[in-house]
C-alpha cells in the first residue's frame, strides 16, 4: 500500500512537455485583449477575445459599424448573460452583427469562460463556439 501511494505521487509529479500561457497568446495575437473596454464596461476581470471573434468584430463594412461598437455590444450581452447564470464558470451567448455577408442582423453564437490567468487571478476569454 505505501508503493501504491508512492506511485501516484510521483505520477502526479511528471515534468510538463508543453505549456502555452495567456500572455503568449495575447503576444503572438491569438488573444486579444480588450480589457479596457471590459473594466469601462462594468467588469472586474481582464477580458480577451480569440483570433476569431476579433475577425468577427471587424467584419464593419456595413454602415455605422464599429470594432469598438461590436465589441461593447459583446460586453453588454455578456455582461447580461453572466449576471442571469448564476453559479458557472462558461456561459453561451449571441449578439445581432450585420455582417457583410448578411445586411439583416444575425445572431453570433459565443461563448465566454472564466478561470485562472497565468498568474491563477480570474480572467475571461470569450470565444465562437467552435473555439476553445
Amino acid at each position: 500500500m505505501k508503493n501504491e501511494k508512492l506511485n501516484n505521487q510521483e505520477e502526479m509529479q511528471m515534468p510538463v512537455i508543453f505549456s502555452y500561457t495567456r500572455a503568449q497568446a495575447l503576444e503572438d495575437g491569438q488573444l486579444a485583449d480588450i480589457s479596457q473596454l471590459a473594466k469601462e464596461a462594468g467588469f472586474k476581470f481582464p477580458v480577451a477575445i480569440t483570433c476569431g471573434v476579433y475577425a468577427l468584430l471587424n467584419d464593419t463594412e456595413q454602415p455605422g459599424q464599429s470594432f469598438e461598437g461590436r465589441a461593447w455590444d459583446v460586453l453588454m450581452v455578456l455582461h447580461f448573460e453572466i449576471r442571469r447564470a448564476k453559479g458557472t464558470d462558461t456561459v453561451y451567448f449571441s449578439p445581432l452583427f450585420n455582417t457583410k455577408d448578411c445586411a439583416e442582423p444575425t445572431p453570433h453564437k459565443l461563448w465566454a469562460k472564466i478561470g485562472p490567468g497565468d498568474d491563477a487571478a480570474p480572467v475571461i476569454t470569450v470565444m465562437l463556439v467552435n473555439e476553445d
